[in-house]
């Protein structure tokens, strides 16, 4: 049985930080995902493959695998680039402004 063991990106529907402080374990699916014949839906008889378990730390994450004799791979996070501008949102409507607005 492996797992992996990451913390989640952010939605790219929002620019928020919502949900990716927290470490996840994930199990790796065995089996191949099947097509169902008459619906067309992918299935598994691999229960494992839905189970998600949220931890604080990499730690803490690391500690239960251990604990529970999982081999589990760890994936870093990429940095995240700050994206700060020197007049903020203002800047756009700026009566000052160099460039033509192109908007």
């Amino acid at each position: 049985m492996t797992a992996r063991i990451y913390r989640p990106a952010k939605s790219a529907m929002s620019s928020g930080q919502a949900k990716t402080r927290e470490w996840v374990l994930e199990f790796v699916n065995d089996t191949a995902r099947e097509v169902d014949p008459l619906m067309g839906w992918t299935s598994s008889s691999d229960t494992q493959a839905q189970v998600r378990i949220k931890f604080p730390t990499k730690e803490a994450a690391l500690d239960y695998a251990k604990e529970h004799g999982i081999d589990a791979v760890v994936t870093e996070p990429k940095a995240r680039r700050q994206n700060i501008r020197q007049r903020g949102y203002g800047e756009n409507f700026a009566t000052d402004r160099r460039g033509a607005w192109t908007h």
